[in-house]
């Protein structure tokens, strides 16, 4: 899904310079704007498909890391549970 964002993007982006260029050639500032708009939308869109690819990277390596270090992986996770549950919960004594 990440790559599909991506070449929808610079596609949607190769697009826009077209209608740009050809917006600028002919003086029609309607297909010039909406060119330029293409393109930052094609531009977004790339974007956001390699970010996902980065995430979907990360989560991976998370869950070999978790797969192969189940009670080191337990441990962070307790240790976690306990920081957020002192820091969340409101104590009498503080």
């Amino acid at each position: 899904m990440a790559d599909e964002n991506s070449v929808e993007g610079l596609v949607t982006q190769g697009t826009g310079k077209l209608k740009d260029a050809a917006g600028g050639l002919t003086g029609d500032t309607g297909l010039q704007a909406e060119g330029k708009f293409d393109q930052v939308t094609g531009k977004v869109q790339r974007q956001f498909g390699e970010t996902l690819d980065d995430a979907q990277d990360q989560i991976e390596g998370f869950a070999g890391y978790v797969a192969d270090q189940p009670l080191a992986a337990l441990g962070i996770a307790t240790g976690i549970g306990f920081l957020l549950g002192y820091l969340l919960i409101p104590s009498r004594k503080r």
